[in-house]
């Protein structure tokens, strides 16, 4: 059997390219200078993949930004207020992605949304009844040419004519379907080009095909491949699917006159079902995502050799692929030098899954595949459970009742008590919890963790930060205030530091959006709380304000969804260890005299199931009851917050009301607030605070921007029920755009207050 992957990550080793691009975006080097880092990126993993003996190795995996807003620029499907700025191309791109604020104008960025079930974002391409769908760009031919020119021949990458169209926001009357004919002209045109240059394979990713599929979404999918592969250009197509099953177009995939079909046999519940009832059709090649792509563990080779055996049976050309772009993982264990050998022994990062195909290529082609020394070897492994168990707190788990997920008065009685209690303007003002992670925090915090100022030094710095974010937020007027969070890296991986049960790594970044990423800790084995994390910061910033002081969690859905998982216990099972541990801290903190507790669930859908008919069995019925027990035990006057980002929340709007909150805040100005009438068609209860200001982006909104912002608001949603807020927490920006734009916001919802009286 060959191997292959779907992608690989970009950012590089040591995150060079996001280093390199916020030096861009702060006119500290040139553009040639950031394309030779990108350069060098692209080279060294192609060199990497290579070596490691890869048959079908990927090109156009790379992106400065994001994969589909590269193909909307590909695509021309690029909206006219960012060409109409006259910037470069490069900068154009940039706009689109960050929002553009200078001399020559002043827009916002695409929409930001979650990337399937995953916490990588997307840019949402817009298009609108003037757009001109066709093939303008160059950047996968570049990138094949540089490959080849490089000593190695590629599989090119695309994002898929569905996926595209389906993942696309539409502005005017016309939909999807009114772009199949232009669109399979573009991809047709795409196929011809690749060929001319020599291309023997090109991959089109289809992620949409796992999701629940209307009979419209069929029409639209196969009239869009019947019209592209009507002349092929000599190149052999790959119509790639991850995340899920493709049970609604099995045979309409496999009737299409394609070369090869990737499968996910990790996340696909029923894919080998499919393969085994419907067959595999002769003549195509089944790409098998038998080793995961998402998670850090080392593949079971035993269970991906029943798999594959399975499939052996049904097709008769397999190759062993990823599950998924291992965009999702980290790039190289090389780099853990602190993590020691017993824990590293268990994990798989990208460049260790490169050696995880090329065990497994060898395995298969031998006549006795157990009697291999990488087949003992990885049995051994994964014969021995781990350590980390915590009889404990599985007791406290498996002792839960209904009645521990009830908080008690009710909704209605509690919004009253806290009226009374906190007696906040209309139009309260707060923010989402961390403000600016300034060069001074960040060096600090690093001299911290080598050990070279002292816990009194470091904590002496933290009041200080405190102390000047609590003044600063006295004087532009907040209501409600936060602490600011400079104690913080991250806000799972601090919470992680803090709970038995965890591992850490050193260097295992992974891209979320753009230049931003994280560093998911990793679950190893029970969670526990051994101590308070969070109340003595808390309590030393709600004794410098009369003002009320927001205590600031991170809930356990979140917690667990930005973590690399345990394959060996359920989700659910984790995520209520995980729920008992917040759930003491949110005691704690009620008892130090926090009188407004927000725990964010900034990922509550990230791990929702792509099929609605698994959404309540495999997720929600226990993911809402985990954040329900959170809180369940707080006193009435007690007020809780939680916050939500970058996702869908219409089809689960009741769900998330029924977590029981007393206000939600989420991100929406990136969507144009057109979550607010989904809260009015719902009745929502909870009172909320839809973010009327984007924080991913560097421009200021004006006053009138967000005043403008609330009116809209206030059309829909009770005036007594809305907050004023940013959309998302302010670590990633600076103090220059973060204080004006503050300031905007409380004179905005002053000005409001003052119209509505």
């Amino acid at each position: 059997m060959q191997t292959s992957i779907i992608g690989y990550p970009r950012i590089g080793n040591l995150r060079e390219l996001k280093f390199a691009s916020e030096k861009y975006f702060r006119g500290e080097i040139t553009a040639a200078e950031l394309e030779k880092t990108a350069k060098d990126i692209r080279l060294y993993n192609l060199g990497l993949q290579k070596k490691s003996g890869l048959d079908f190795i990927p090109s156009n995996d790379f992106s400065y930004y994001d994969g589909v807003l590269d193909t909307a620029f590909l695509l021309n499907a690029v909206p006219v207020r960012y060409t109409a700025l006259g910037l470069s191309g490069l900068d154009t791109y940039f706009a689109a992605a960050r929002g553009y604020q200078g001399e020559k104008g002043d827009v916002k960025a695409l929409a930001m949304k979650k990337w399937y079930n995953t916490n990588y974002h997307y840019m949402v391409p817009e298009i609108d009844d003037s757009t001109e769908i066709k093939l303008v760009g160059t950047k996968p031919f570049e990138l094949f040419s540089e490959a080849l020119g490089s000593g190695v021949k590629t599989r090119p990458v695309i994002v898929g004519a569905y996926t595209f169209l389906k993942l696309a926001r539409y502005k005017g009357s016309r939909k999807a379907s009114d772009f199949i004919a232009s669109t399979a002209d573009a991809y047709s045109e795409l196929l011809k080009k690749f060929g001319s240059l020599g291309a023997e394979w090109v991959q089109f990713d289809e992620p949409s095909l796992v999701m629940d599929m209307t009979a419209d979404d069929i029409r639209l999918f196969t009239a869009l491949y019947e019209k592209i592969l009507h002349d092929k250009g000599g190149v052999k197509v790959l119509v790639q699917t991850y995340f899920g099953d493709v049970r609604d177009c099995y045979n309409e995939l496999c009737g299409l006159d394609i070369d090869g079909i990737g499968l996910d046999l990790t996340e696909g519940k029923r894919s080998l079902e499919l393969v085994k009832k419907n067959g595999f059709p002769q003549g195509k090649t089944l790409f098998a995502g038998v080793v995961n792509g998402k998670n850090i563990w080392r593949c079971n080779y035993a269970s991906a050799l029943v798999t594959l055996s399975e499939l052996e049976k049904l097709a008769h050309d397999i190759v062993i692929n990823t599950s998924c772009s291992l965009l999702h993982v980290p790039c190289t264990l090389a780099n853990e030098t602190r993590l020691g050998e017993f824990y590293k022994k268990h994990f798989a990062y990208a460049e260790e899954k490169l050696t995880e195909l090329a065990e497994l290529k060898r395995i298969t082609a031998s006549s006795c595949p157990t009697e291999t020394e990488e087949y003992r070897r990885n049995a051994a492994l994964h014969s021995k459970p781990r350590d980390g168990g915590n009889e404990a707190v599985r007791k406290k788990v498996a002792a839960l009742t209904e009645k521990d997920f009830v908080r008690l008065p009710g909704f209605a009685e509690r919004e009253r008590i806290q009226k009374e209690r906190f007696r906040l303007p209309l139009f309260p003002t707060t923010t989402i919890g961390s403000f600016p992670q300034t060069a001074d925090v960040k060096a600090k915090r690093s001299a911290y963790r080598k050990g070279e100022i002292s816990d009194s030094d470091y904590e002496f710095f933290i009041e200080k930060k405190i102390a000047e974010c609590i003044a600063l937020q006295e004087e532009i007027g907040l209501d409600v205030l936060v602490h600011g969070e400079f104690e913080r890296n991250d806000m799972v991986e601090y919470f992680g530091e803090c709970l038995d049960g965890y591992l850490f790594t050193e260097k295992a970044w992974v891209q979320s959006y753009g230049t931003r990423c994280v560093k998911p800790p990793v679950i190893w084995g029970d969670i526990s709380r051994a101590k308070p994390m969070t109340v003595k910061w808390s309590v030393y910033a709600q004794s410098l304000t009369d003002k009320p002081m927001k205590g600031m969690l991170t809930g356990p859905v979140t917690i667990l969804n930005w973590s690399f998982p345990r394959e060996d216990i359920s989700l659910r099972e984790s995520a209520l260890q995980i729920a008992l541990a917040i759930r003491e801290e949110v005691l704690d903190l009620e008892a130090n005299g926090i009188s407004i507790i927000q725990v964010d669930e900034a990922a509550l859908r990230e791990k929702l199931p792509l099929r609605r008919s698994d959404w309540r069995e495999d997720y929600l019925d226990w993911a809402i009851p985990a954040f329900r027990y959170v809180h369940s035990g707080v006193k009435p006057e007690t007020q809780i917050h939680t916050h939500m980002c970058y996702s869908e929340f219409a089809d689960i709007i009741r769900d998330i009301d029924d977590m029981d909150a007393d206000v939600i805040t989420f991100e929406a100005s990136r969507s144009d607030l057109t979550i607010l009438d989904v809260l009015r068609e719902n009745d929502f209860r909870t009172e909320v605070g839809p973010g009327v200001y984007d924080i991913h982006s560097p421009r200021v909104p004006s006053k009138d921007e967000i005043k403008a912002a609330v009116s809209k608001m206030r059309e829909r949603i009770p005036a007594e029920k809305l907050w004023i807020n940013p959309d998302c927490g302010l670590k990633t920006r600076g103090n220059e755009e973060t204080v004006p734009s503050l300031k905007n916001l409380v004179n905005a919802a002053k000005e409001a207050r003052n119209e509505n009286c």
